[in-house]
């Protein structure tokens, strides 16, 4: 042979070659080693690239090791050298289902059917495929219906047979910020990205997250980010653009509120609260936010209402539970005060403001359960002197028992303790001292100032108090409209009423 000679390649010896490599990898194979397994069925493609059982192992291995792209490249590849290649078509549609595409699958399958109508490893991928199919249109009308719980059971039981689907995956964190499980979301974004840096899916999953927990500004940048990858994203551009309305309207209801619009802040944070229901962190600011509009509107109820909506959305909202607390202080709900505001105290112990309204709570509750002497007279707590006499004569009148003189037994009873409390309100509220006793807390019992005697209302004989309001030209007695006739029941006087 001379120089200018080639060496000619034996066939038999590299396919001899290649095929030992082949045993090789088997070898490899079954003791899990699958990379050094790879390895060696890509030396035997090498030696031998016409042999379809060569890519069919190295397919294999590949999905083995989660590489399903590659794995169907080569499952691919053995099924062009030997169209009736069964095992080729049956790791084609593997791979497919894996990778979520049920439909190329199914093609797949219908190949290898026709070779073998009754291969068992052909009818077990079929129900795979169907099944992967069901889930994945159970999935679309929850996610339509933004039912996304259920969305989600669809997608978990559909990433079983798909368990390499990106879009599967990205609709999971997307379904799992829906339903405010950020963690979860980022976890899932976060992986696939790992994978891929610039997968826009991800970035505007994490966008999205980054909203719904109220850091807005970052949220910005990861949509812009995401339309400079793909422009005609339309869930980042649709969310961006609810994004920067909330934030706007917002912003315009804060400035209204600075300058004591009430009314208009009321207005702005209610359509702010319309515009996306899922971001939860801002909606219950706006809510709290709209509690204190209301109170500043003295609308105690509505406040009540907006904070439990607050709470509704974020249960360790503290400044939501004190706002509440106060509304219900003024709405003389005293028990539900109570509780929230020893519920902010056990958050924040160290509050030495919420200890004093806790106090304070507990010491209106307490005072609740007396009698309450400017109630019975028809008057407010910051009454002067003049306007107790006037709420003793005006009270006094309803409830004297000359009034109800043909009522039936009950209700002369009701109406004679009516008129006894009249006179215990006036008794304690006209004196100075047991009406600053009263205010503080003290028991009824222990306006004196001891405890341990007879009840207060006992010392206190109402027809004297109102004998000296109406009898003899007592006080105002010119202007009412009655007449004496003599002595009363129990001694005092007794009047007709006109």
């Amino acid at each position: 042979m001379t120089e200018t000679d080639t060496m000619e390649i034996d066939p038999d010896l590299n396919k001899s070659l290649a095929d030992a490599k082949k045993d090789e990898g088997n070898e490899l194979y079954k003791t899990k080693n699958y990379r050094d397994a790879l390895q060696r069925y890509s030396e035997a493609i090498s030696l031998d690239p016409e042999c379809p059982a060569y890519y069919g192992n190295r397919s294999a291995c590949h999905m083995m090791l989660s590489q399903y792209q590659q794995a169907l490249e080569d499952a691919r590849a053995s099924v062009s050298l030997d169209a009736a290649f069964v095992k080729g078509y049956i790791r084609i549609a593997k791979c497919c289902l894996t990778l979520g595409d049920a439909v190329s699958a199914g093609q797949a399958l219908d190949k290898a059917s026709h070779i073998e109508p009754k291969n068992a490893a052909v009818m077990q991928e079929r129900n795979n495929a169907s099944t992967l199919e069901r889930f994945k249109t159970e999935f679309k009308t929850a996610y339509d219906a933004k039912d996304f719980r259920k969305a989600l059971f669809c997608l978990d039981r559909a990433l079983v047979t798909a368990s390499a689907c990106r879009q599967l995956k990205i609709a999971r964190a997307e379904c799992f910020a829906f339903l405010g499980r950020y963690e979860e979301s980022q976890e899932v974004a976060n992986d696939l990205l790992r994978a891929d840096a610039m997968n826009a899916d991800a970035i505007y999953v994490r966008g999205l997250c980054l909203y719904y927990e109220d850091n807005v500004d970052k949220a910005f940048t990861h949509f812009q980010q995401v339309l400079r990858l793909a422009p005609d994203h339309q869930k980042a551009k649709d969310i961006y653009k609810k994004a920067k309305q909330l934030k706007q309207k917002k912003d315009e209801g804060n400035a209204v509120f600075k300058s004591a619009n009430w009314s208009a802040a009321f207005d702005l944070y209610s359509q702010a609260l319309q515009i996306d229901p899922y971001n939860k962190k801002t909606n219950a600011k706006l809510y709290f936010n709209r509690a204190i509009v209301a109170a500043k509107m003295k609308k105690y109820k509505e406040s009540v209402a907006d904070c439990d909506a607050a709470l509704r959305l974020d249960e360790n909202y503290l400044k939501a539970i004190l706002r509440r607390a106060a509304s219900r202080m003024e709405l003389e709900e005293f028990d539900a005060a109570v509780a929230d505001y020893d519920k902010a105290h056990r958050m924040d112990r160290s509050n030495v403001e919420t200890r004093r309204l806790l106090q304070h709570a507990k010491l209106e509750l307490k005072k609740s359960k007396r009698k309450d002497y400017y109630k019975i007279l028809g008057v407010g707590k910051g009454a002067n002197e003049d306007e107790i006499k006037k709420g003793y004569r005006k009270s006094a009148l309803v409830h004297h028992p000359d009034r109800h003189a043909s009522a039936t037994e009950d209700e002369k009873k009701v109406q004679e303790q009516k008129f006894k409390e009249v006179g215990e309100a006036y008794g304690v509220l006209s004196d100075k001292k047991k009406r600053t006793r009263y205010d503080n807390g003290h028991d009824i019992e222990d306006l004196d100032g001891h405890s341990g005697g007879h009840p207060f209302s006992q010392d206190i004989d109402p027809n004297q108090i109102f004998q000296a309001f109406f009898g003899g030209g007592g006080m105002g007695g010119g202007h009412q409209h009655q007449h004496f006739s003599g002595g009363g029941a129990g001694g005092g006087m007794h009047f007709q009423f006109g």
